[in-house]
């Protein structure tokens, strides 16, 4: 069961080498982050014309359902202890077959940094304040209408940015590796 756990919140687009998607998989590694790019791009669209259709807000809606498959997996894997693969050190007999080398390494070869794990949550809550905020500015009238939707592509943008480094932080260590 855990395991299913794993590879549903976990789970990453990997296009083969000979792809011509694989230059730019970075950009849209998980299914979150390709809906959300997806959104940011189409938010543009109702900042010009001035009104939001109802294809935006079903993008908005399945950004949503996307978002909360690996937020609530990932509650349910941390209430079981689970942390970041970038903030557990591998078992030696891992580091030694698959790096070469024993020294702290991550399950992918890198120094391992315990801080990323708070960074993952603090990302993960960033992004669902940012879809909060989509659903403020497109259904309610706090702000003038013009002002609500020049602010979309604002705030999909620092929504794609929060779910891109919350994938991020979850392989690469940051600024403390090996603490």
């Amino acid at each position: 069961m855990i395991e299913t756990l794993r590879a549903v919140h976990g789970f990453r687009f990997a296009p083969a080498e000979d792809s011509v998607f694989y230059t730019t998989a970075f950009l849209y590694a998980t299914p979150l982050a390709l809906v959300t790019l997806v959104l940011f791009l189409w938010s543009l669209a109702p900042a010009v014309k001035g009104e939001v259709g109802r294809g935006f807000m079903a993008w908005l809606r399945l950004c949503w359902a996307v978002f909360l498959v690996p937020a609530v997996t990932g509650v349910i894997l941390s209430l079981g202890g689970a942390k970041v693969p970038s903030s557990v050190i591998a078992s030696p007999e891992y580091q030694a077959e698959f790096c070469g080398q024993v020294s702290n390494l991550t399950r992918y070869c890198q120094p391992f940094d315990s801080g990323r794990d708070p960074e993952h949550w603090m990302y993960a809550g960033f992004a669902l304040l940012s879809l909060y905020a989509l659903e403020v500015l497109t259904r309610t009238e706090t702000l003038p209408r013009r002002i609500s939707l020049a602010l979309l592509p604002v705030v999909t943008l620092f929504l794609y940015g929060v779910v891109f480094m919350a994938d991020r932080v979850s392989f690469w260590p940051g600024s403390t590796p090996g603490q």
